[in-house]
């Protein structure tokens, strides 16, 4: 029985869980659960996940949610997996761990706060409130200005590594959230990170051809939002 996925590819964790089976060339069913529509939130998915967030896994009868423990999971479950992405030796486990845990806290807070706020938010009807946009773009860069400066000082991926990581797909998924932003925009914040562009485009390499095609949907999306920011001229400076 193929591994199930449940997912939303405009939710970044899910697109990490997508573009990881599709690397490692392994055998999924991929079952969208509409985080617009509120699908989550449905008696069936909750009896799967009942923290209604995407992505979930089912293997069998294991039931798993949070994309860092499904990633960690699929690494040790599924033969054939390079083990680059989640490396046997101890002390290159930690390091991996670390950086995840440190997503959390710091990069995920930042970007999915700036990219709800400044865009997402208003386009469903919420007031966005120009303190919270401020503090999401504040630790958004500080936690670019760490990436460049300490878990990419060694090498070409996080912590050191010559390949990718678990951590290095998680991390690039979650920054290309940003995509959702107009090009001036993304420029703008990512423009001052040259390590941070540069690990971006080796990791799209290294996932190639999975990579654009996992992330397609955000570039559909931002067709549909620039159509709606006619109808809504104060988005003009972020879209």
């Amino acid at each position: 029985m193929a591994l199930k996925v449940y997912a939303d590819r405009m939710s970044q964790p899910s697109r990490a869980v997508i573009l990881f089976c599709k690397v490692n060339g392994i055998d999924f069913e991929e079952i969208l659960v509409d985080i617009f529509k509120n699908e989550q939130f449905s008696p069936e998915y909750k009896a799967i996940n009942p923290m209604h967030q995407v992505p979930a896994i089912v293997d069998g009868r294991f039931k798993l949610s949070e994309s860092h423990a499904i990633l960690i999971y699929i690494c040790c479950a599924f033969p054939g997996v390079a083990s680059h992405w989640y490396p046997g030796d101890l002390i290159k486990r930690a390091k991996i761990h670390s950086v995840l845990d440190w997503h959390h806290a710091n990069l995920r807070r930042g970007s999915a706060g700036l990219v709800f706020n400044t865009l997402l938010a208003q386009l469903d009807g919420h007031h966005s409130y120009p303190q919270v946009v401020n503090q999401a773009e504040g630790i958004l860069l500080k936690s670019l200005s760490m990436l460049e400066k300490f878990w990419l000082k060694d090498g070409r991926f996080l912590v050191g590594g010559s390949q990718p990581s678990i951590a290095d797909i998680s991390l690039v998924c979650e920054i290309m959230q940003l995509e959702l932003l107009s090009e001036k925009e993304r420029d703008r914040i990512l423009g001052p990170f040259k390590k941070v562009v540069q690990w971006i485009e080796d990791t799209k390499i290294a996932t190639a051809p999975h990579f654009d095609e996992v992330h397609g949907v955000l570039f559909n999306a931002q067709k549909r939002f620039r159509e709606r920011m006619k109808t809504k001229p104060e988005l003009k400076a972020k879209l």
